[in-house]
């Protein structure tokens, strides 16, 4: 299982980017999960509801399941974040792990940049950005081969190109 990391800061589009994508990537015959990481607390259950109440009386982990879809939550208590290695283990099978957000994460990433809001470059500072995805052609870039690949946030298909390219290196 490949895993590539979507990385930027709040409101670059790294959600909106990975809802482009997926459509695209399964159309290529990829199975994809998603990490995502949030920094704010979290609600997935219906307040009242079984699950909710299993959480509420103290249970570590509750999974929901039903013909449709099923979830798994787990209650950290006190208990420090899990690593991203800890949440890829819980995955089932599958061709490409999508990771937003860990962006100081020792994996492959693709930084998500928009001009208007004026942030720094993420992959700088770290060797481990494969491509920049955004808005504006970066003009302050180094020429020397240095910079990663630069792709038009726009534009999903070229992005999913070059995710096949990575995925058969």
């Amino acid at each position: 299982m490949k895993t590539l990391g979507i990385a930027g800061y709040s409101g670059s589009g790294k959600t909106t980017l990975i809802e482009r994508l997926l459509p695209l990537l399964n159309a290529a015959g990829l199975t994809v999960s998603v990490i995502k990481q949030s920094h704010h607390d979290i609600e997935v259950d219906v307040v009242g509801k079984d699950s909710w109440r299993h959480r509420q009386a103290g249970a570590h982990e509750t999974l929901l399941s039903s013909p449709y879809r099923w979830m798994l939550v787990g209650e950290l208590r006190g208990a420090p974040e899990p690593a991203l290695s800890d949440h890829l283990a819980r995955l089932s099978a599958c061709d490409l792990v999508l990771v937003e957000g860990y962006k100081h994460a020792d994996l492959d990433k693709l930084e998500v940049w928009r001009a208007a809001h004026q942030r720094p470059w993420l992959h700088t500072d770290d060797g481990r950005f494969i491509a920049v995805a955004a808005d504006h052609a970066p003009a302050d870039q180094p020429s020397d081969g240095a910079a990663p690949t630069w792709l038009d946030l726009n534009d999903a298909p070229a992005i999913v190109e070059f995710i096949l390219a990575w995925l058969r290196k």
